[in-house]
């Protein structure tokens, strides 16, 4: 069966940045429905309409089309009067962000009476690989189409 809009695919995502530091190795294998759901990045989605099972390649994209070029107006700070206790650095915080919708920021560091936190997704600004190879491919279930992802192993259980 051919990758069209429509289908649950199974594959293994192997992401590297472009120097060959691995962000995640791809040993899980994850689903998603195809045809423009946002359930992953376009370009890859292009590079696999039409494909089949067993089908490999490697893709390179740009920030722009991956996570994004760094926004420097998510880099802020609070108090550290204000801030929740337990959290410690690398953890995540939710707060307004500058639209005033609410967004999660990393705390980056923690120094003196200032917490430094950053909104930007950690591999903002990179360009990265994926290395993929296709598992499965397999008509989506009306259900899976109505809720807009795959359901149950390697997919998105409720």
């Amino acid at each position: 069966m051919k990758i069209t809009k429509n289908t649950a695919v199974t594959l293994r995502l192997k992401v590297t940045g472009i120097d060959g530091l691995v962000y995640d190795e791809g040993k899980q294998p994850m689903s998603y429905l195809h045809g423009d759901y946002d359930n992953l990045f376009p370009k890859l989605e292009a590079a696999l309409e039409d494909r089949e099972a067993g089908f490999q390649t490697t893709v390179e994209l740009a920030p722009e089309d991956a996570f994004g070029e760094r926004d420097d107006a998510l880099v802020t700070s609070m108090a550290k009067g204000d801030f929740p206790p337990g959290i410690k650095v690398g953890g995540q915080i939710q707060r307004p962000g500058p639209d005033g919708e609410p967004r999660y920021y990393f705390v980056t560091k923690i120094k003196g009476p200032v917490v430094l936190l950053d909104g930007n997704h950690p591999l903002c600004g990179k360009t990265m690989r994926f290395s993929i190879k296709v598992l499965d491919v397999r008509e989506a279930t009306a259900e899976e189409i109505a809720h807009q992802h795959v359901h149950g192993e390697h997919g998105h259980h409720h």
